[in-house]
């Protein structure tokens, strides 16, 4: 017989960012624990409220398979004593399966006799399996947790009601002190408690009593009135899905609405009207058909169309004292000059073990202008790139930032076209903020990403080098972030920097720039390169890459992010080439002897005299071309050279024996495949390549 079951953990009101992964969660774990147990089933319906994580799951089966198993025991010479007794060995054995000596059976197993319970298992029914549901509710991660009255149990918010019902019965069970039945409860305030009668009615029931549980039908409603209000007024309005999404978590019975506010509030720059509707208030702004903001909002209640004029009024009257702050601070802060404001930075702290984030701005305007320089920028783009990197900062100590975090960066680009600052520079104080999160936008301009790169790149070596490195999950300056941002950052615009080694250079720039430092930025050298390398990593294990090309990349000396990035990519678009495996088995030969017979000197030579055999000849003609143009391939073309040379190596090692007894032979022959091991290794480690 096919069953439903419905589970709901009802809750106080959850934060809108916790639900979508909340039921998420719940769903994988209960997937997952009826797999384990063995209890087929056909699909898992979710349903999600602020109050409510609900599971209907369908087609469920009436119990657990039977099992029938052999269970393995003890050699019999260790069941069995010298007279044929019985050991100590042999009947814990059988008590622990639950059966006697009497039930034992003697199997060989690859030429030793064993002993063998048979054992059947009856399978559990599907209402006893679905009693251990609260351990897996209560194992639940949630990123804050809460803990109420005199119990010991955290939870995203307290537990209020249980539902559990099979069919029409209910499987009981309780977490503390709440037990487990049929009744629900309906919208807050218009709603009242609710008796399921059998699983399949819950969806239907709750909406009688003013809840919409299933989140992608409330959302589609909420699109539905907010479209049907922007179609009458012949508006146009910003469909933000992060918002689209909070607000639909909100709600259990959403009613959308248009309020209004003063249009002279139009006259503040957009980013902060719409940070103070949407971030503030979860307003979505209204523009006209051209686009142009209008003095207009539409938000979503949780509730019915009762008193809305109420609603209206309240909201609208809600929002005044933000947008009079915002235009407060607006006027206030143009009173001021950015050298006024970079000056309060020296005394904004960026961290106490490491500096104010006036110094902050020292370092990094002497990064940038490494990184500038490095990527060849004009003396125009290197002049606005450091007049950026000496205000960047300067909207942290303004009333509009000060009020409004969000904004951060957003003001700096504004205030800084307000005094008279270039558009490069402006643009730049804004996008080195980018990306925000890990698939975030990135910059679009040269001065932003390299502003950018500069700025994440001296936060990362200053924690580190007062020991603040990331462990575990505890990350709370997001260093992984920034990392993953300036790797994103290269491979969007493939520039070649060096920054796996950097420290030192960078250190002799302070020194010569007269800026002192607290602390050593070459400690922890080697932790700061994993931690990049990690980062490279999870670019692509992002992209599906195999996890052999990505190793073999990262398995290097290289400096230079792109070159690894280009290596992976390299690699990857090559692994399906009809001779892939044997060029690199040819190449992988040369690595292994020589890594296994590493020659001491650091100049390796090959002397052609002291040739043997014409695949010597032709081997040394190849590398040294090989070489030769090295610098001037890009990686995949290097890839591609050292490839064509399969040929000649395995010709060179069919009439040649590298281990020679005539050491100056010997010598010479390593030192042949020692540079192609060199140049070989600029692509990374082959030896990690999995080739069948």
């Amino acid at each position: 017989m096919a069953n439903s079951y419905l589970l709901e953990v009802g809750v106080e009101e959850m934060p809108a960012h916790v639900v979508t992964p909340s039921i998420k969660q719940l769903h994988e774990r209960v997937a997952k624990y009826l797999e384990e147990q063995r209890i087929a089933f056909d699909e898992i319906q979710e349903f999600a409220t602020p109050r409510r994580m609900a599971l209907l799951i369908h087609g469920l089966s009436d119990k657990q398979p039977d099992i029938d198993e052999s269970v393995k025991g003890p050699a019999k010479k260790i069941a069995q004593d010298a007279d044929g007794n019985w050991t100590k060995a042999a009947v814990g054995f059988t008590r622990g399966q639950g059966a006697t000596v009497d039930d034992i059976e003697f199997k060989n197993v690859k030429g030793v006799e064993y002993v063998f319970v048979e054992k059947h298992i009856t399978g559990k029914s599907v209402a006893e399996v679905l009693q251990g549901l609260p351990a897996i509710i209560t194992a639940m991660t949630f990123p804050t947790l809460m803990k109420w009255g005199y119990n010991n149990l955290q939870f995203i918010r307290p537990i209020r009601w249980l539902v559990s019902l099979l069919n029409e019965k209910v499987v009981p069970f309780s977490i503390l002190d709440v037990e487990a039945g049929r009744t629900t409860q309906g919208h807050r305030f218009l709603g009242h408690p609710v008796e399921i009668a059998q699983a399949d009615d819950y969806e239907e029931a709750l909406h009688d009593d003013f809840v919409i549980a299933d989140q992608a039908k409330r959302k589609a409603l909420i699109k539905d009135q907010i479209t049907e209000i922007i179609n009458e007024n012949n508006w146009q309005v910003d469909w933000d899905a992060d918002l689209l999404e909070e607000v639909n978590n909100l709600v259990e019975w959403p009613t959308a609405f248009a309020g209004n506010f003063d249009q002279k509030y139009l006259a503040l720059p957009e980013p902060v009207l719409i940070t103070s509707m949407k971030d503030n208030q979860r307003f979505f702004c209204v523009r006209d058909e051209n686009g142009k903001l209008l003095s207009h909002f539409i938000s979503v209640r949780n509730g019915n169309t009762d008193y809305l004029d109420n609603v209206i009024k309240g909201n609208e009257r809600v929002l005044v004292p933000r947008l009079e702050d915002a235009q407060f601070f607006y006027q206030e802060d143009q009173k001021l000059t950015i050298d006024e404001y970079v000056e309060r930075l020296k005394k904004v702290s960026f961290h106490d073990k490491i500096s104010s984030m006036y110094d902050k701005m020292q370092r990094v305007a002497v990064i940038a202008r490494l990184i500038g320089q490095q990527l060849n920028f004009s003396n125009e783009e290197l002049a606005d790139l450091d007049r950026a990197a000496h205000i960047y900062k300067f909207d942290l100590t303004t009333q509009m930032v000060g009020e409004f975090a969000e904004l951060q960066g957003v003001m700096g680009e504004i205030y800084a076209k307000l005094f008279g600052e270039k558009n490069d520079v402006a643009t730049a104080i804004r996008e080195h903020y980018m990306p925000i999160s890990a698939e975030g936008e990135l910059p679009q301009t040269k001065i932003g990403a390299a502003l950018a790169i500069a700025d994440k790149l001296d936060s990362i070596l200053s924690f580190f080098a007062v020991d603040m490195i990331p462990s575990g999950s505890n990350d709370p300056y997001a260093l992984r972030r920034q990392a993953f941002g300036i790797v994103r950052i290269i491979a969007d615009r493939g520039w070649h920097l060096p920054l796996l080694n950097v420290q030192q250079e960078i250190i002799t720039a302070l020194t010569n720039a007269n800026i002192e430092i607290s602390f050593d930025l070459n400690k922890n050298s080697d932790q700061v390169r994993a931690f990049f390398l990690d980062r490279v990593k999870q670019l692509f294990h992002g992209q599906k890459i195999r996890h052999d090309i990505i190793d073999t990349a990262t398995d290097t000396d290289q400096d230079d992010i792109a070159n690894i990035l280009e290596s992976v990519e390299a690699i990857n678009s090559s692994k399906d080439d009809k001779n892939f495996k044997e060029d690199i088995e040819a190449l992988t030969r040369v690595l292994r002897i020589a890594k296994k017979n590493k020659l001491a000197t650091t100049e390796l030579t090959v002397e052609p005299s002291l040739f043997a055999n014409p695949s010597e000849s032709k081997m040394y003609a190849a590398v040294t071309e090989l070489t030769k143009n090295t610098e001037k391939r890009s990686i995949r073309e290097n890839f591609t050279a050292l490839r064509s040379l399969a040929p000649v190596i395995n010709e060179y090692f069919d009439e040649n024996m590298i281990m020679d007894k005539d050491e100056n032979i010997r010598n010479n022959r390593l030192s042949q495949l020692s540079i192609l091991a060199n140049q070989a290794a600029l692509i990374g480690n082959l030896d990690n390549l999995i080739v069948k």
